[in-house]
């Protein structure tokens, strides 16, 4: 049984996590990276030069957008609330691949550095249990349930 649900502001993480029939909160926190001037860009019209300073410099961002460690930055401090209630409450968190990678990074106690290398699956789904020593991944992009 869930006790808590957190979800992104947008409209399609809100819709999923509605789907659990409990009331849900809202935290922007969990909202997908801020690609800026990237929004919308296809993968393939991206330059070879922009993919390689996103990925060797953890503070390059897209104009007007965030950079992986500003992400962590935002992400950490909601895993670390949520965590103090996981002793008690049976939480899920209804977001989007970067800040469940991000969240993936603070389970591990590793940098944002590892974002680039896991790939997420659109609708699966990761497990953080927060046990007595801090946060331990159970499971990670499964999609067993999609069938």
């Amino acid at each position: 049984p869930v006790d808590r649900v957190v979800s992104s502001p947008l409209r399609r993480a809100v819709q999923t996590a509605e789907a659990f029939g409990r009331p849900v909160v809202l935290d922007d926190r969990w909202i997908e990276l801020d690609f800026g001037g990237l929004d919308g860009t296809p993968v393939s019209a991206v330059p070879l030069a922009t993919w390689e300073a996103w990925r060797n410099d953890l503070d390059w961002a897209p104009s007007e957008g965030e950079s992986h460690r500003q992400l962590g930055e935002r992400v950490r401090p909601a895993c670390e609330e949520l965590s103090e209630v996981a002793g008690v409450e049976d939480v899920v968190v209804v977001s989007h691949v970067s800040p469940i990678k991000a969240a993936l990074a603070w389970s591990l106690g590793v940098g944002e550095e590892i974002l680039w290398r896991c790939h997420l699956a659109t609708g699966s789904v990761t497990v953080i249990a927060i046990g007595a020593f801090g946060p331990v991944l159970r499971g990670f992009n499964d999609i067993s349930h999609l069938g």
